[in-house]
């Protein structure tokens, strides 16, 4: 459902939130590194939720990313939302948009009826979910956090 770059989006917070020390700055390299994701993708990445103000970002040699807001404040609907834009809480399963918008005279698609259904209850999930509770999550198991 969410693409993987959206996945790297969310484990790239979630490894600032863990790693920055009172706001500090993390350089990509670090970030590419320690998660195993290419830096030339990942700092697209980074670039796009810097654009949309989840991220802080400056050049230099003590440059870096770091979280904008307190990762309380970060809802994983907003990080999705930023970088899949909000077709992935809209789209139907078998077309690439909405089942109406396809063919206005035909009912929607075979499987509309129970994914919207599962659609809404992931975007629910994503609006009450944070990256620092995921953080905090991980911290208090043994579940792999990034």
């Amino acid at each position: 459902m969410l693409s993987n770059t959206c996945k790297y989006g969310i484990r790239a917070l979630v490894y600032i939130a863990v790693t920055s020390k009172n706001g500090e700055k993390i350089g990509i390299k670090r970030i590419s590194a320690d998660l195993n994701i290419p830096m030339p993708f990942l700092a697209k990445i980074l670039q796009s939720l810097a654009k949309q103000k989840i991220l802080s970002s400056s050049k230099g040699p003590h440059g870096g990313f770091s979280l904008v807001r307190d990762p309380r404040e970060i809802k994983l609907a907003e990080v999705v939302k930023a970088i899949d834009g909000n077709d992935v809480f809209s789209r139907c399963v078998l077309h690439n948009d909405n089942c109406k918008s396809i063919d206005s005279t035909k009912a929607e698609c075979t499987l509309h009826g129970d994914y919207v259904r599962a659609r809404q209850r992931i975007e629910k999930l994503f609006e009450n979910k944070t990256v620092q509770n995921l953080v905090s999550a991980a911290k208090n198991s043994d579940a792999i956090l990034i």
